[in-house]
């Protein structure tokens, strides 16, 4: 998560149980895990800590020597992740004992020259226990036996390898990591399956940190990585690619679901990128109601843009206005993930809408503004006698009138206020409350 925090990755062959080890450092489900093999793709970082020391530790996908070209690209997330690692674990199987696979990790661990240390897991049991020294023939030193599923040895596991790490108190920062990271604003990148999230992601960060692949669903949970804007630096969150609920049948993909869901509600914001080739969907207006729901803005990136029919834009357009226009508020910007044409203009958009979705308004101010609307078009039948704004992320209004508000007429003094104050991409809520009710 953090920059200053050193890193230890998870490395070894798929189904070894990487992941179930991550969760049982952290003492939470934060991992997908399944017993089948390929379930985690993208390296995921997340803020641990052990007996004084924090850390980062870093999840990968299983490492293959051979395969189709998405296994190849998970191969070298977990390639990359151990050139920024501090220590590297290779975890093996005790149950299936030494493998070719283990052999090539292990080479390619001994000439990266990062301190390594073989875990071997699923040592369920002493009797166990002497099938691991067959894995000294790695040549990494004494393995350790660890059952990730019951923690069985994962304390003595961890006291070992933080000896590799600098002291917590030796960093040179003013606040614990945690509380830097929270301080910074979240960005979640929501949309169907394979309209280019994880390609987006990748173009904002210009580093391949996602797994991108025409396939879709390569994208198994959320990823939460730094970058750096013009207005300090951003949590980005790639998020799985969300499905109608009745297409989601496995473990992972519900999974998945869940935890995109949990990036949109936790989010500051949010960009929901759209298919310009395909228009907007069905399923692309339910992930904006859920947005819209949350109540974080939102940018629409229609993405690519340049593969779109000069002819056919203005059409594109229309629809998106037309099938998106309960979140009119939010910017399209039209894009291409891929040759990164317009991406620049999405940081800054987001920092406005950031910056609203915080703000208050002065009381008096506000109503001046409605005492103006109310001049301009009066109200049928009623009147807003006082408005003052009760909370903000999101801006929320509260109108105390004579008599129940139409919505259109609602509409019309959310566009009033939104003007005046210059709230641009970012949701306003209005609340009425009847003299006397």
């Amino acid at each position: 998560m953090s920059p200053a925090l050193p890193e230890i990755v998870i490395v070894g062959r798929p189904n070894v149980g990487k992941s179930t080890l991550v969760n049982r450092i952290l003492g939470r489900r934060e991992t997908i895990v399944e017993e089948r093999p390929g379930v985690t793709r993208d390296r995921k970082g997340l803020p641990a800590d052990w007996a004084g020391y924090e850390f980062t530790l870093v999840d990968t996908g299983g490492w293959m020597a051979a395969g189709d070209e998405l296994d190849a690209k998970v191969t070298g997330q977990a390639e990359r992740a151990i050139d920024s690692a501090a220590v590297v674990l290779l975890v093996v199987d005790a149950t299936v004992g030494l493998t070719d696979e283990d052999e090539r990790v292990a080479a390619l661990l001994r000439r990266s020259g990062r301190p390594a240390i073989v875990v071997v897991n699923k040592v369920d049991s002493q009797q166990r226990e002497a099938d691991i020294w067959d894995f000294l023939r790695l040549g990494l030193g004494d393995p350790w036996a660890v059952s990730a599923l019951h923690g069985r040895g994962a304390g003595d596991l961890l006291d070992h390898v933080v000896g590799f790490l600098p002291e917590t108190a030796d960093r040179d920062t003013d606040a614990p990591a945690t509380e830097q990271v929270s301080d910074m604003p979240a960005v979640a990148i929501v949309g169907r399956p394979n309209v280019g999230k994880s390609t987006l992601f990748n173009s904002l960060l210009g580093d391949d940190r996602s797994i991108v692949h025409d396939r879709p669903g390569t994208t198994r949970d959320t990823i939460d990585t730094i970058v750096e804007s013009p207005d300090g630096p951003v949590r980005l969150l790639d998020t799985a690619g969300l499905r109608r609920k009745s297409r989601i049948d496995s473990g992972p993909e519900y999974f998945s679901l869940v935890r995109a869901f949990q990036a949109i509600d936790g989010a500051d914001a949010a960009i929901l990128v759209v298919d310009a080739t395909e228009g907007v969907t069905h399923q692309d207006q339910r992930l904006a109601e859920r947005i819209d729901a949350s109540g974080s803005p939102v940018v629409i990136a229609l993405n690519k843009w340049d593969a779109v029919a000069t002819e056919h834009r203005e059409g594109i357009l229309i629809d998106v206005a037309d099938r998106l226009g309960f979140i009119g508020y939010a910017p399209v910007l039209k894009i291409s993930a891929k040759t990164k044409l317009g991406i620049h203009k999405l940081l800054p958009a987001l920092d406005q809408a950031i910056d609203a979705y915080h703000r208050r308004v002065p009381t008096r101010e506000l109503n001046k503004v409605i005492a103006e609307a109310q001049a301009s078009h009066p109200p049928p039948g009623g009147k807003v006698l006082y408005a003052t704004q009760g909370a903000s992320d999101p801006p929320t209004f509260t109108l105390f009138t004579t008599k129940v508000m139409p919505a259109t007429y609602l509409r019309y003094l959310e566009h009033r206020i939104r003007d005046h104050f210059g709230f641009g991409p970012t949701p306003l809520k209005l609340r009425v409350r009847r003299r006397g009710a």
